[in-house]
């Protein structure tokens, strides 16, 4: 399965390099996210913390492809603990009207826990991008396998 979505990124990676030749330069970003857990998981959750690198190139106008990669902390109730997630993802973002957008995503979250095992997630969400490089976005992500695991979540990026 990993093989797999490894091979699916590597391929949409390298389409979106030829197409960023055509449509213009990619741009980063890098975001701090915080979430809240929904569903069974909150509780035992009360906090997603974590951090995201993205890259979106142009494919038409107004709208990108993009691929991110990233680290989710579960931070845990009544003791629980936490327990951590590495999401990679693809997707696209398609902007509506001045620095409006909304954007989809699907990809993978490995679980850093042993055996923890490797989920399939899911990503619709809506956000706005400032003149000044920074970008706020919110969305719901889900993370499926044998159940879910759902936040509400909030970007806070940069782009360069």
């Amino acid at each position: 399965m990993k093989k797999v979505l490894l091979a699916i990124l590597l391929t949409g990676a390298s389409a979106a390099t030829c197409l960023a030749q055509k449509s213009g330069a990619g741009k980063f970003s890098i975001g701090l996210e915080l979430g809240t857990p929904t569903g069974d998981i909150s509780n035992f959750y009360n906090l997603a913390v974590g951090g995201s690198v993205k890259y979106d190139v142009p494919i038409e106008t107004g709208t990108t492809f993009n691929v991110s990669l990233g680290y989710t902390s579960l931070q845990g109730k009544h003791n629980f603990g936490s327990t951590g997630f590495v999401p990679l993802k693809a997707g696209l973002k398609h902007y509506f009207d001045k620095g409006f957008y909304g954007e989809g995503q699907l990809g993978a979250a490995f679980s850093t826990e042993d055996n923890g095992g490797t989920f399939f997630a899911y990503s619709p969400g809506i956000g706005y991008t400032f003149a000044g490089g920074f970008d706020i976005g919110v969305r719901y992500e889900a993370w499926s396998k044998n159940g879910t695991i759902g936040q509400f979540a909030t970007r806070l990026a940069f782009n360069f």
